[in-house]
């Protein structure tokens, strides 16, 4: 006879219909977690304030998994409206340096970093744990998950924990006080206090915390005694489907997939590959540039004085399904970390779909950093440190000789660890490890 699951509840603000690589990391997780003896039920908004929508996510979510919705109020949602504006991603700092900002702007930014604490969400918080209190009084779970940004996941999980006891993992995606535009956020000091302050309670009462990469957890360390354990985000085989072999772009396709903010739009680059284009003919004919979704406005200004700007391409955001394919069919793929005080840290998302499709990866980003450890342990192509200006042409030229020979198939080594059923598995023990010492609910 099968042994019955435990129950998790998981508190997660990105959800299908949610796009972009926020909801891939728990959406995963949910698909596999029963396999290592858990049952999750997720709890997540109603109505919440995202742009980037992919129906097709949904089809992924098991028919079976119990799915509790709440409703949120978002004062950006207002704020949209009265800007003209989509989604909250058009103040956020990352993407807009703030002397780009309106005067509006502005204050619309200083309200969210000094009034809205830990994020907007946080008219969410106590709603959800009224709610959850009630409801898991009902509904008795063996363990408990939130998972941020945004940190106001977080924020119920603390008032819930102290309340109920249940076992907590605390799942940090991206650092709070840490996070790399932290410090273009003009935080009054008391503001400062309180996060920090929040940060620090929610990694010492939970009884566990998750985080994505080496440095993040060496920064985490020194401020709690809890277990912390690194669980990489990753890949889904069932996403990758490498048959039937796709046809490689005719041209000599550099792409980038995702965000390309301000921190993450390198000179180095721009300017490397059009002064290659320069001196070499043949690159120049073949080369094309390919950026999907969103563009910080400074690549614009980047590239202007540039007398051709043919051969690069800006183009929509395209479902994760589409994707995969663009990706299989590129020469190379860029990965391109945030030029940032904490950049050693920083682990995009999508370098493990790249490890996984096999083609080769152009990383620039700190040569000691978390990500650059990832691609050199892969073998999966050059890391150029951010003003390493020759090294960055050398790269290119080497990945260009190697497109032209046809010897740019990649046999990448050592990556079935970061299969999002792998990395489930590691979930699964610290789920069994904290619900075996914390009572239930």
């Amino acid at each position: 006879m099968e042994k019955p699951r435990k129950k998790v509840l998981i508190i997660a603000y990105y959800w299908p219909p949610s796009a972009g690589s926020g909801v891939q990391r728990w959406l995963k997780f949910v698909k596999y977690l029963r396999l290592y003896g858990w049952e999750p039920v997720v709890y997540t908004p109603l109505n919440p304030d995202f742009d980037l929508k992919d129906e097709k996510l949904l089809s992924e979510i098991p028919p079976d998994i119990a799915i509790i919705r709440q409703p949120i109020f978002e004062p950006f949602q207002i704020y949209n409206r009265l800007m003209g504006q989509k989604s909250e991603q058009q103040v956020n700092p990352v993407m807009k340096g703030k002397a780009n900002l309106s005067l509006k702007a502005r204050l619309m930014l200083w309200i969210r970093a000094n009034i809205f604490i830990p994020d907007s969400r946080m008219f969410w918080i106590n709603p959800s744990y009224r709610f959850l209190k009630k409801w898991l009084k009902q509904n008795p779970v063996d363990a408990m998950v939130t998972t941020g940004p945004p940190h106001s996941m977080h924020v119920i999980g603390l008032k819930i924990k102290r309340e109920c006891h249940i076992p907590w993992l605390a799942d940090f995606r991206d650092p709070w006080t840490r996070i790399d535009f932290y410090h273009e956020l003009n935080l009054e000091p008391w503001a400062d206090r309180k996060h920090k302050k929040l940060e620090n309670a929610v990694i010492n009462e939970a009884d566990h915390v998750v985080v994505v990469g080496q440095n993040m957890m060496e920064e985490y360390r020194p401020f709690t005694q809890k277990p912390i354990t690194v669980v990489t985000n990753g890949y889904d085989p069932a996403d990758i489907d490498l048959k039937p072999e796709a046809p490689l772009d005719n041209k000599f396709t550099i792409i980038h997939i995702g965000m390309l903010g301000k921190a993450r739009s390198h000179d180095i680059f721009w300017n490397g590959l059009n002064q290659l284009r320069k001196e070499n003919p043949e690159l120049k004919e073949k080369l094309e540039v390919r950026i999907y979704g969103i563009s910080d406005p400074i690549v614009q200004e980047q590239i202007k004085n540039f007398e051709d700007q043919s051969w690069i391409k800006f183009l929509p955001y395209v479902p994760h399904h589409e994707v995969i394919q663009i990706q299989r069919r590129a020469r190379v793929l860029l990965l391109s970390v945030n030029h940032v005080p904490m950049a050693k840290g920083i682990i995009t998302g999508k370098i493990f779909e790249y490890l996984a499709i096999g083609r080769p990866v152009l990383c620039i980003g700190p040569p000691d950093g978390d990500a650059a450890h990832i691609v050199n342990e892969a073998q999966a192509g050059p890391v150029v440190d951010f003003s390493d200006a020759e090294g960055f042409k050398q790269a290119v030229l080497k990945l260009f000789s190697d497109y032209l020979a046809g010897k740019d198939q990649l046999q990448t080594t050592g990556i079935e660890k970061y299969s999002r059923k792998a990395l489930c598995g590691k979930i699964g023990l610290i789920l069994d490890e904290i619900s075996s010492v914390s009572p239930r609910i």
